[in-house]
């Protein structure tokens, strides 16, 4: 049949399981956002594409499917680069489509035009730019196939005008057709059996094993896996930052997040282990410190799907290339259980002697209101954050037993991830609660899509924590430079309870400790978004800490005693 290059671009994001889509219409997509309307694809109007691009990485992360993100061209298709690096910092599928000048226009300096292809080139997977829209379906569907496959990652397809509107033949998936899978540049090899068994005696030897599940755990859908293994070795498991949810928070074999805001336990347990075997982390620098005092004493195995990661940062004695579920599926079936009861005992008694703690002064203490948070949803939510000490408070104190219910910007650490995230998140996941921990730096960035989550009536609930500074920026000059607060102090921030109220979204200001359970409970219950602006101690710092250069074993578990607060 004959379709437009617009029809054959939508039938194929629906062929190739790509169920909604996020972005702003503009002048060089909108035959396309015509077609949009006509073919009733689902879609979610954004306020700035930077924010749409963040919703449909919070969507992905979330469900396990890639979402897709439409601007228009030039300042359209440029303000989607922070989000793209974000999502390919982090292994986030997405499928961006950006419009472009009519092909004859381009290299012309047109309106609106710019090098979208030159521009995405170091942020995402793989890109096109087409020029012929017989091109336009082998293009989506190897864009949707590159996006998953693999180590997943944002793609871009460059989408000109007069090719939105061109018509070209267009084939029909048959009913019993599979979409192919698997990465067009990098197949995954076959498993190195060999390698699998070093790895299974290295386990047989070890009287100190320690796990650490990354996000790999996630994106390959091993958590039952990981659990399973876990609990049949009897090796406790540290998580990484974006591997939260791997395993279960709750379970006496979690300890928590490693590196530089990890649990002290973590880390001393990372110092200590004979064994360390890393299942889809890729080793970041947040997580070792300074690298020639990272496990010193340990053997280390290393499983992830992108070649590129083995022996990256760390000299790896065990590189293991593959899927992370595939190997542990073996390993399920020839581990045996192993008396590791003395290294059991020994991090219990880390665990008594250096637990996550915070001082109560009367005051509203953010790791309180996150303990609340939990407490409220029963830990049964999806929860996200923005970028800053409310992440890092966030990652320490709440558990989370469920995978992909944590959704945070790791690698590129982006501020203003949050709200739009946590909008994407729950148009994904409509049957969990949505709670976004957030600061109030990070969600100054991108509050306008408050419209969005008003327009279609998102119940995202948001805790701002307001300490009135960029918190992390102000802890490392407190710290490290002497106390001299450069430009991180919000005097005059604003009254966001009133600016959500604006916005149509139910807005509450809380002063008093004795009022955050309270103004929780009825967030939860109104039908409909919610902002609370939660007024927190000004000048609290992220404890345990290990400082920038650093080795874990050189953690700081609070404040000097000279320079404790009273």
């Amino acid at each position: 049949m004959e379709l437009t290059g617009s029809q054959i671009v939508i039938e194929e994001l629906k062929a190739n399981g790509v169920e909604i889509a996020f972005g702003i219409p503009g002048g060089a997509i909108m035959p396309f956002y015509d077609e949009i309307l006509k073919s009733g694809f689902p879609h979610i109007l954004a306020r700035h594409e930077q924010g749409a691009t963040h919703m449909a990485d919070g969507y992905a992360r979330v469900t396990g499917k890639p979402a897709a993100v439409v601007t228009t061209s030039g300042p359209g298709a440029t303000n989607i680069v922070t989000g793209l690096c974000n999502a390919r910092m982090d292994s986030v599928p997405i499928i961006a489509i950006t419009g472009q000048v009519a092909t004859p226009m381009i290299g012309t300096d047109a309106f609106q035009e710019a090098d979208t292809y030159g521009c995405t080139i170091p942020v995402t997977k793989h890109n096109w730019l087409v020029k012929d829209p017989r091109e336009l379906q082998t293009a989506v569907r190897e864009a949707v196939r590159v996006a998953t496959s693999g180590r997943p990652g944002p793609v871009v397809i460059d989408f000109p005008k007069d090719i939105q509107t061109m018509t070209a033949e267009y084939i029909p998936h048959r009913t019993q057709e599979t979409v192919p899978a698997g990465d067009i540049h990098n197949d995954a090899p076959e498993l190195d059996m060999q390698a699998i068994d070093q790895l299974l005696e290295a386990i047989e030897r070890a009287k100190r094993p320690i796990i650490i599940g990354g996000a790999g755990i996630l994106k390959a859908g091993a958590a039952a896996e990981l659990t399973e293994f876990a609990r049949r070795t009897g090796i406790p498991v540290i998580n990484t930052l974006l591997g939260l949810g791997g395993f279960p928070g709750t379970d006496p074999l979690s300890l928590g997040m490693p590196g530089m805001h990890g649990t002290a336990y973590a880390n001393m347990a990372l110092c200590e282990c004979d064994l360390l075997i890393n299942l889809g982390g890729r080793f970041d620098d947040r997580v070792t410190g300074k690298v020639s005092a990272f496990a010193t004493k340990a053997t280390i195995a290393h499983v992830d799907i992108d070649a590129a990661e083995l022996g990256k940062r760390v000299h790896t004695h065990i590189p293991i290339l593959g899927d992370v579920r595939d190997v542990l599926l073996i390993l399920n079936t020839q581990a045996k259980e192993r008396d590791i009861s003395a290294w059991q005992d020994q991090i219990g008694e880390w665990k008594r002697e250096h637990p996550l703690q915070y001082d109560r002064d009367g005051s509203i203490k953010p790791q309180h209101v996150i303990e609340q948070i939990q407490e409220v949803s029963g830990g049964n939510g999806i929860y996200v954050t923005g970028v800053g000490q409310h992440q890092m408070w966030s990652a320490q104190f709440l558990r989370f037993n469920e995978p992909n219910s944590w959704v945070t910007s790791g690698g590129l650490g982006t501020m203003g991830f949050g709200l739009p995230a946590a909008i994407g998140a729950k148009v994904g996941r409509p049957d969990k609660d949505v709670w976004l921990i957030d600061g109030d730096g990070s969600f100054s960035m991108t509050l306008v899509d408050l419209a969005t989550a008003a327009t279609y009536n998102i119940p995202v609930k948001v805790a701002i924590l307001n300490n009135a500074y960029l918190g992390m920026v102000r802890q490392w000059q407190e710290l490290f430079f002497e106390k001299r607060y450069s430009n991180v102090h919000y005097p005059e921030n604003p009254d966001f309870a009133r600016i959500a109220e604006g916005y149509h979204v139910r807005g509450f200001d809380v002063k008093d400790v004795d009022q955050v359970r309270s103004t929780l409970e009825q967030a939860a219950e109104i039908d409909g978004p919610v902002v609370m602006n939660f007024h927190v101690s000004k000048e609290e710092n992220v404890w345990p800490m290990v400082p920038s250069g650093a080795g874990n074993s050189e953690m700081q578990l609070g404040p000097p005693v000279s320079e404790e607060r009273t």
